[in-house]
């Protein structure tokens, strides 16, 4: 039979065949150069952030989401929206941060769950929704841990614990930075570890539930790690941190030991070193030791001064007042007095500058000049009233020297002028009662009173424990909780310090801090415009700044959004995983 020319049946088949499996070929062979490209545009990515350009990262990643979309493979579309949802927490958009981490959520337990966890507690922490962003940490925490990764279990507590201070739950937030500790030390972190438990032990001040046993465990737990951090400044955090916290605790020998370590870590940075200057005298104060304490507190007034911070240099002047009052130098502790009065109302600080008139007032009622002691008493109390959150105690006592000062002027008019000459004339140099009790033997005494000339006493400085007289005033600061408004029954490390001074400072830069650190001298701490600084919380009542503070030190990917404040108003950091 004679062909007609046209194909086989069969020959077509095996075309159509052919044809088939070649566009499926093209096909998958398109799948894999849009996957090439993804990766690359997530590599590109990646290498955005590692150079903290996060705005370019983000365009990366919305183009490796964008090409994605085209796929087949489900499982690269989420790893892009994970990237792409993480990029935007980071960049501050954590609305829509959420939904596409959302849109990476899956029924599947894959190696990147926990990460995942983490992105979307951190977006929720940012949209200030804590309760959720403490549920997701905690998933996260515990699916890192079952991964045996320790390290982003220690990071994952340390936001948690953030989560636990923004809410003000202490207890639970001093739980999580002692669990923090121990994930940073199984995984070999142990300089993160010692600032976990830094942290730790500044936060179970605050509870009632930890004794002092437990909270000198893990500050001396943490001295012992801290050989193992290399950065200098740190350390010299670290140490001023632990400083203030045994400042707390009244362990003054301690908190100086633990300032003069940090001292030679700190004297390239002229605002942490005002700090540490600050903190050295505060606690030489309380310990009596008022002519070493002096330097001092002319020191880091000088460098606050020069620094512009004019409140933290107003805390030192408070101090250096308060040494020289003890000295029996009443006419200089006046002067500092006076300055420390300027600098408050300078900084617009009601708090501090009614405590400066409440030691002027002291002065003068030891100088017996009751007139300008009722007048500075009653400023005090004008500017008391300007101060929220003040204990009752607080007034009562202002109104109880004030009434003494109206005391001493009634029986000062009722012995007449020439006694009244006489008695001025008397006491211009007159010398504070508990130096002169310090003489062994009534002949020493008659001895001094008989060689004593104006203005030329010079005073031994002796150990001793101040108490109480009608002058009597305490320095103040930043991060100290002041005592007076302790009324109800806690741990003694809870109560304020003895009046020595409130003016302990523990931020590295505005002594206004976010979570404050409760001591009792002018003690300054980092929760500074710097290290610890921090939102504020009222300075009055021996209370003085704190932050968060100081807890920057062992942040995981999270990282506060200035190191001023140790608020925990931060930039979050968010995870990213490679495409495939």
């Amino acid at each position: 039979m004679a062909s007609d020319g046209s194909p086989s049946q069969d020959s077509q088949k095996k075309k159509k065949k052919s044809s088939r499996k070649g566009k499926g070929e093209d096909v998958k062979d398109k799948e894999v150069q849009v996957e090439g490209q993804v990766e690359r545009l997530t590599a590109c990515g990646h290498s955005a952030l590692q150079q903290g350009d996060s705005s370019k990262a983000l365009e990366y990643f919305k183009k490796a989401f964008k090409m994605a979309v085209n796929l087949k493979e489900t499982k690269v579309q989420r790893a892009c929206a994970f990237n792409l949802g993480a990029a935007y927490v980071e960049a501050g958009k954590p609305q829509k941060g959420l939904d596409f981490l959302s849109q990476a959520e899956s029924s599947e337990r894959g190696e990147r769950v926990a990460d995942l966890q983490f992105n979307l507690a951190a977006a929720h922490e940012a949209l200030d929704d804590h309760v959720q962003a403490v549920r997701r940490y905690q998933q996260a925490a515990q699916l890192y841990r079952s991964q045996g990764d320790g390290s982003s279990e220690g990071d994952t507590c340390i936001r948690l614990a953030h989560c636990h201070l923004r809410r003000k739950e202490w207890t639970d937030a001093a739980e999580n930075y002692l669990r923090a500790a121990e994930s940073y030390k199984v995984a070999g972190k142990l300089a993160s570890a010692a600032v976990a438990l830094k942290d730790a032990g500044n936060h179970m001040l605050k509870c009632d539930c930890f004794s002092a046993d437990d909270v000198i465990s893990v500050l001396t737990e943490c001295l012992e790690l801290s050989a193992k951090i290399t950065e200098p400044e740190t350390l010299g955090k670290l140490y001023n941190s632990v400083g203030l916290s045994f400042s707390q605790l009244k362990l003054f020998p301690e908190a100086a030991e633990c300032y003069e370590l940090a001292l030679p870590l700190v004297r390239s940075t002229p605002r942490r070193l005002a700090v540490v200057m600050q903190n050295l005298g505060a606690v030489h104060n309380s310990l009596a030791q008022y002519r070493k304490a002096l330097e001092y507190h002319r020191e880091a007034a000088a460098l606050h001064g020069s620094l512009g911070s004019r409140r933290a240099q107003g805390c030192c002047f408070c101090n250096l007042a308060y040494a020289l009052s003890e000295l029996g130098q009443l006419e200089e502790a006046g002067e500092s007095y006076l300055h420390a009065q300027q600098a408050f109302k300078d900084s617009d600080d009601s708090s501090g500058h009614w405590q400066a008139c409440e030691g002027l007032g002291g002065i003068k009622m030891r100088l017996r000049d009751p007139d300008k002691a009722i007048l500075y008493y009653k400023q005090a109390l004008a500017l008391l009233s300007k101060c929220k959150d003040v204990a009752s105690s607080v007034q009562e006592s202002l109104v109880n020297k004030l009434s003494e000062a109206l005391q001493m002027k009634l029986a000062i008019q009722q012995t007449g002028p020439p006694a009244r000459q006489a008695i001025r004339e008397r006491n211009l140099n007159r010398q504070h009662p508990r130096i002169a009790q310090m003489r062994n033997t009534e002949d020493m005494m008659a001895e001094h009173r008989r060689k004593e000339p104006l203005n030329s006493h010079r005073v031994e400085d002796k150990e001793r424990r101040p108490t109480e007289t009608c002058g009597q005033r305490k320095p103040h600061g930043d991060m100290i909780i002041s005592s007076r408004a302790t009324q109800t029954e806690h741990p003694d490390y809870l109560n304020a310090l003895p009046e020595a001074n409130r003016n302990l400072n523990n931020t590295y830069a505005k002594p206004g801090v976010e979570y404050k650190n409760p001591t009792d001298s002018h003690f300054v701490s980092q929760q500074d415009e710097a290290m610890c600084e921090t939102s504020r919380q009222n300075p009055l009542e021996i209370t003085s700044a704190p932050p968060l503070e100081e807890s920057t030190e062992a942040l995981p990917p999270a990282h506060l959004l200035s190191e001023e404040s140790t608020s925990i108003h931060r930039n979050l950091k968010s995870r990213f995983c490679t495409v495939m």
